[in-house]
């Protein structure tokens, strides 16, 4: 169809379109984001689209503007502006956040580790009564709103350094605990050292830093053009600087048996075993994600340090 969209066209006819476009500039999805793209511009959800596409309607339908909305939405994708940009949201979890320019969009693979957080967090819990977590580098808020929403009664910290990613963590944690209830403290700080004052006193500490190497621009545009650099890279020549301040932070913050999980590029799995061991923690193993990557570390403090006793 080469006709421009007019509130006439199907949306059958719009939404494969709006897919073969999507094809040819290489987006991996071209079906599905046309779909939301649609649904973005409809102000309604994929299934309404759906719906509207085998009941034979058209765009105008669906709204007075949505032809227009979709043509720009699907020329910017085309772009390969990423989609949780020009829609606004990213899922995460059982969440929607709210994601822009100048924040990393959280991807699939950290659900993960948020797991795993969230799991220890239930069992420090239900041992003692009380789960204390903190998120460092936060970004979106995606893991400590996770952990917030998901363990009721933990106290969740989050800790984001720049200032465009904790305006954004900043909206998500008003909005997620405006509509759950659930409370995250978001500190504007620097990982290394904010939250003095719960040294030795965490139950876990997460976090997926900036870990990438200088050398290693990644492939896809999507990352490569709109992520913010200081989200991506982790400075040094092995791009561990800033995991190595973060798994350092870790070490302090936690309790005696206190857990440690940190996100890492696949190729960094054997280095960040040795960052959390040469900052004193123990039982570090790597855990792999649902498609078998090597993805994060996953390490403890010792249950007594040595010369003394677990508070």
């Amino acid at each position: 169809m080469s006709a421009p969209l007019a509130g006439a066209t199907p949306v059958r006819d719009a939404l494969a379109h709006a897919a073969e476009t999507l094809a040819d500039a290489g987006v991996p999805s071209p079906r599905v984001d046309a779909e939301l793209l649609c649904a973005h511009a409809a102000s309604t959800d994929r299934s309404a689209v759906a719906s509207a596409s085998l009941l034979g309607r058209t765009l105008g339908d669906l709204g007075p503007r949505v032809a227009d909305d979709l043509a720009r939405l699907v020329a910017a994708r085309a772009e390969r502006v990423p989609l949780q940009h020009l829609t606004g949201r990213a899922p995460f979890r059982h969440l929607e956040l709210e994601v822009g320019p100048g924040v990393f969009v959280p991807r699939p693979e950290t659900e993960d580790v948020a797991q795993v957080a969230i799991d220890a967090a239930r069992a420090a819990l239900a041992a003692r009564g009380e789960a204390l977590v903190v998120d460092l580098c936060t970004g979106s808020g995606a893991i400590a709103l996770a952990v917030a929403t998901e363990v009721p009664g933990a106290e969740v910290h989050a800790v984001e350094l720049d200032a465009d990613a904790h305006a954004w963590a900043a909206r998500n944690v008003a909005a997620v605990g405006a509509a759950t209830g659930a409370v995250v403290t978001l500190v504007r700080g620097d990982a290394r050292t904010a939250l003095a004052h719960l040294d030795g006193r965490v139950d876990v500490v997460v976090s997926n830093p900036p870990y990438v190497p200088p050398d290693a621009v990644p492939r896809d545009p999507e990352v490569a053009r709109h992520d913010p650099a200081v989200a991506l890279y982790g400075l040094g020549t092995d791009g561990l600087e800033v995991p190595r301040g973060v798994t350092a932070a870790a070490a302090r913050l936690l309790r005696p048996g206190g857990l440690y999980v940190m996100e890492h590029a696949e190729v960094q799995a054997g280095a960040a075993r040795d960052l959390a061991e040469a900052a004193g923690l123990v039982d570090a193993r790597t855990m792999r994600d649902l498609t078998g990557r090597p993805r994060a570390v996953v390490a403890r403090r010792p249950a007594a340090d040595v010369g003394g006793s677990e508070p």
